[in-house]
């Protein structure tokens, strides 16, 4: 049975959240980083279960980003190898309890293993509707609005789509995102105070939460604060507050 939430609130439809402070948390313990990322999976894995406990549709988590490509070889083959334990051990779980799985972001730079992994998740669990995850690998915002508006480009010149048919709405239908809607909360650990590219298009109207909190000791409380918080919010849209 599905737990009640303790948040007295309507959740969010959609959640993102920037996973940060890893390689922190391991070193204030004199830890490899690579023991911050163990960690910090076991962290997505509370997550997840608490993110469908609250009721929420949509959560988005930026696990890699296209610029981790440059942290050392080391570091990205541990990386990759935790990638390939969750997605071995975590996947069954997960379609047992309902969540769809889906991953966003540049697939060429992925091993083919990976890929494969990535794809037959996404197959089994298309049809479940408890909870929609995505996971942004190797990910970066302004490579997505590039690479639409490339297609927008090609569409035009092949006679697809014209000019007075360019809008935020035939963009947005070109963006990896282009059937989930737009984050209406994104929580950042760490303390870090910026979005580093991520979702750079969809957060144009998101109410932003900075947790002090380091990603491997994000707990579910940590989650419904974030969320107590953003009900808290005047979304305004750029119109008059109600408040």
């Amino acid at each position: 049975m599905q737990e009640i939430s303790t948040v007295p609130y309507a959740p969010p439809k959609h959640v993102a959240i920037i996973m940060d402070g890893n390689g922190r948390w391991a070193k204030a313990r004199g830890l490899p980083r690579t023991a911050g990322h163990r960690k910090g999976v076991e962290a997505v894995r509370r997550t997840v279960e608490a993110a469908r406990e609250l009721g929420v549709p949509y959560l988005t988590m930026f696990g890699f980003s296209s610029e981790n490509w440059r942290r050392p070889e080391g570091e990205v083959f541990d990386l990759m190898q935790l990638l390939r334990f969750y997605l071995r051990s975590e996947i069954a779980e997960l379609h047992k309890n309902g969540v769809r799985l889906r991953v966003i972001g540049d697939r060429t730079k992925l091993s083919g293993d990976i890929v494969t992994m990535i794809e037959k998740a996404e197959e089994l669990t298309r049809n479940n509707k408890e909870l929609n995850l995505i996971i942004a690998l190797s990910y970066g915002a302004r490579q997505e609005i590039v690479e639409a508006t490339r297609q927008m480009v090609r569409d035009a010149l092949e006679g697809r789509l014209s000019p007075d048919e360019i809008s935020e709405e035939s963009f947005s239908a070109r963006l990896l995102t282009r059937d989930v809607p737009d984050p209406d909360l994104l929580v950042r650990t760490s303390g870090e105070q910026r979005i580093s590219n991520f979702l750079l298009w969809q957060s144009a109207y998101t109410e932003l939460v900075f947790v002090d909190t380091l990603w491997p000791d994000f707990t579910k409380r940590d989650l419904e604060d974030a969320i107590r918080e953003f009900n808290q919010r005047d979304r305004r849209y750029g119109a008059v507050g109600t408040r």
